[in-house]
């Protein structure tokens, strides 16, 4: 067995997170390394412009991401509908934390996903987020209060302390310093796990 810690970036708002979640998780069982799940909320204009302001560029790059995010998904039986919106999904990275701190971090990782790509799930709401909170286990009652203060400086830290180190996108890989980002570096994650 491995023991290995692995640092992974995620947002909520990515499909390409969401399509990396359970390799994730397999990479976690098949190796015995120990997964360190961290949101990093992404800010979609800075790369991929506003909606308003999006080139035809950046519209061509927006319609060939979705689909070949749908494409993926389609293989594995999961939904992914493009978003109508940009969105701030830090609400929904700040009950990850939440969850971590409660012990219900897997159950809350995959409703949130699933339900978000279904469009079954308002990750700016903060009553949404508590109430899958609450189905996962965890006692919300405290939600509202760590949003709006600890929670909330926590993911602002993460951020900062992702970014030093170079990471600029998700999902993102960190093992010994080293980022592979994206899913399709999984194999080589795995190559430096096994010591090739």
């Amino acid at each position: 067995m491995n023991s290995k810690e692995v640092t992974l970036y995620i947002d909520y708002k990515s499909p390409y997170a969401y399509l990396a979640k359970d390799p994730a998780y397999e990479l976690e069982r098949e190796l015995g390394v120990r997964l360190k799940w961290l949101p990093y909320t992404l800010h979609i204009p800075d790369f991929l412009g506003t909606v308003e302001e999006r080139n035809p560029h950046n519209w061509r790059r927006v319609r060939y991401a979705y689909m070949d995010a749908r494409r993926l998904a389609n293989l594995r039986g999961l939904t992914v509908r493009g978003p109508q919106k940009i969105f701030d999904s830090s609400i929904a990275a700040i009950g990850m934390l939440f969850a971590q701190h409660h012990g219900v971090f897997r159950k809350y990782n995959d409703v949130v996903f699933e339900r978000f790509w279904k469009r079954e799930l308002e990750i700016e709401n903060p009553q949404a987020i508590g109430a899958v909170l609450n189905e996962s286990g965890a006692d919300a009652s405290g939600f509202a209060d760590f949003l709006a203060g600890e929670g909330r400086a926590e993911h602002d830290r993460i951020a900062r302390e992702a970014e030093a180190i170079g990471v600029f996108g998700v999902p993102t890989f960190v093992l010994d310093g080293e980022l592979f980002w994206g899913g399709d570096r999984m194999w080589l994650l795995r190559e430096r796990l096994a010591g090739k």
